[in-house]
Parts: structure tokens; C-alpha cells; sequence
């Protein structure tokens, strides 16, 4: 496969979608972002990485940690699917930040990748670790190679300042038992989290061990092979917001995205994927974004179908 021949189609390709949609603005931070960028990476199983556009641009990841914080507690979890009595793994149908759900299905969120069953991830992180943001950040440096990763002190304090609405799921959650941990202690390791600041090389490379069914960058073992494919199939049903079934139609890849712009996407026993650009659309996903993955998918006929 010539990556990088794929890759600059993909590219020319995705380049009359990119501006369309519309930067997050509910977060300050990130509304300061130009809407023109684009960038796209893969990254194969043996780590070779290729890449057009602001592919080496740092964004923020935001929602992407998710899947790896659900990883990172599996992980540490030993074969012990606790987790899954706290959190659902269907999709929602309803908008990532809802509060309806949880009324409806006391206290227990729909899948990991809303923020309500992030929240409840990101804790039980914490009891494992102690410091949940800084195991992801230590985590991803290791992962992508990139030892300058870092959290990005003002989008922390911007989604701090509005974020009224995860504190009412995680104190809506505690009310049901469903935290372990003191609701700040959670917040704002979960703002942390979704504060670091990533390329597309940086994700690209640092979600590799779901397309090598649970192997790191260092040939040591992360999850076993079952656990891998559970969290592709989590991120195929649920990774794109309550537009997963949309995206799974149209791509036919696990992934998860993220307000930031940026999706990754895994074809397992191959290659991981980082698309970014910043244009949103109604549900959060970059719209360039899923154009690109959607033109890769068709020129190799890669999916999981």
C-alpha cells in the first residue's frame, strides 16, 4: 500500500469540505482555532508513519481520550469487567452532554464515550492510579514517541470556567453512587484529560495497539486481543456521537472524535488513522474530518464489512 499516495487523494479530496461546519464555541478556548486546517496521518502496525497537510499540527484532543482512558482501565483492571455494572456500552440517541438518559437509567450511562460514562471511567482511573490525567499524559508520550506532550493550561481552565454541565452529570451520578471519588477531584482529572494537545502523527502512533489487537509500540501487551476488539466495537457504535450509526455507514471503521476536529479511526491488523479539522458539524464531528475517512475507506476498501 502507498500510504502517502492514498493519503494526498484522501486529501485532495476532503480539501472543498474543509471550513464547512462550525469551530466548538461553547469553549472558549477552542473557538480561537482556525477553521481552514486540515491534516490526516496513518500509522501501520509496525509503525511507520506517513502524513499530508497540518498532520504534525498539535490540536486538542478532547474527546478522543476517552477511548484511551477506557483502555488504560482495562488495562489496569486485570480481566475484571467491573467497569461495565457502572457503564453501558450501547448508543445514546440523544446529545453527548444529555442529563435526560441518567434520570431514566439511574445513575448508569449509556456507553463510556458520552461524557457521563467518561466521567464515570475517568474515576474509576483514579482509584486505580491515583492520578488518572497524569497516567494518560505519561501514557501517550510513551505511545506516540513524543516525550513534549503536554496539557494545555488554557483549555483546562476554559472548560473549567464552563463547565457547569459535567458537574451536574457527576454530581447527578454520585447522588446514584455511581463515583468512587470527591465530584471536583473527578472533574477536573477529566478536564486534564481532555486538555492535552496532540498531533495527528501523536494519535496516529499512539492508538496503535487497537489496530495490533492490544499490543504497544514496544511489542509488551496493553489488553488482551478479546478487549481490543471490545473497544473497536464500543468505538464503532458509539465513538462518533449519536451520529455513530451515520458514521458507521459511511466509513465502516471503529473511531472515536472529538470537539477539537479530530477523529481516529482503527483497521485492525493494519493501520490507525488521525483526520483533523476543525469544522463541526450538528453532532460534533469534523465534517472534513469524516469526508476524509470516508474517501480512504472507499480508494482502499478497508473496513471492518
Amino acid at each position: 500500500m502507498d500510504y502517502q499516495a492514498v493519503l494526498e487523494e484522501v486529501a485532495a479530496y476532503a480539501r472543498p469540505f474543509v471550513g464547512q461546519g462550525h469551530v466548538a464555541d461553547y469553549i472558549p478556548a477552542l473557538e480561537r482555532v482556525d477553521a481552514d486546517r486540515f491534516g490526516i496521518a496513518v500509522a501501520d502496525i509496525n509503525g511507520a508513519v506517513y502524513g499530508v497537510g497540518d498532520w504534525e499540527v498539535p490540536f486538542s484532543v478532547q474527546s478522543i481520550s476517552k477511548a484511551f482512558s477506557l483502555a488504560l482501565v482495562m488495562a489496569g483492571s486485570h480481566g475484571d469487567d467491573d467497569i461495565w455494572k457502572r457503564v453501558g456500552r450501547e448508543p445514546s440517541g440523544t446529545p453527548f452532554n444529555s442529563l435526560v438518559q441518567l434520570e431514566w437509567e439511574n445513575g448508569i450511562p449509556r456507553n463510556p464515550f458520552i461524557n457521563a460514562g467518561a466521567l464515570v471511567v475517568t474515576d474509576r482511573l483514579q482509584s486505580l492510579t491515583g492520578d488518572a490525567s497524569t497516567t494518560m499524559l505519561h501514557f501517550l508520550r510513551e505511545e506516540s514517541g513524543n516525550q513534549d506532550l503536554a496539557f494545555d493550561q488554557g483549555v483546562a481552565d476554559s472548560e473549567a470556567d464552563h463547565g457547569d454541565r459535567n458537574a451536574a452529570l457527576a454530581h447527578f451520578m454520585a447522588s446514584f453512587g455511581n463515583l468512587e471519588n470527591p465530584v471536583p477531584s473527578v472533574i477536573e482529572h477529566y478536564f486534564w484529560q481532555c486538555s492535552i494537545e496532540m498531533s495527528c502523527r501523536d494519535l496516529a502512533t499512539a492508538g496503535g495497539f487497537l489496530a495490533r489487537h492490544g499490543l504497544r509500540a514496544d511489542g509488551s501487551r496493553l489488553l488482551e486481543a478479546r478487549e481490543a476488539k471490545r473497544i473497536n466495537a464500543v468505538m464503532l457504535t458509539c465513538g462518533t456521537y449519536d451520529a455513530a450509526g451515520e458514521f458507521a455507514y459511511r466509513v465502516g471503521l471503529p473511531a472515536k472524535s472529538g470537539v477539537g476536529g479530530g477523529i481516529v479511526a482503527v483497521v485492525p491488523g493494519r493501520c490507525t488513522l488521525c483526520v483533523w479539522s476543525p469544522g463541526l458539524d450538528a453532532r460534533g464531528n469534523s465534517v472534513a474530518g469524516a469526508a476524509a475517512l470516508d474517501h480512504f475507506t472507499t480508494l482502499t476498501g478497508w473496513s471492518v464489512f
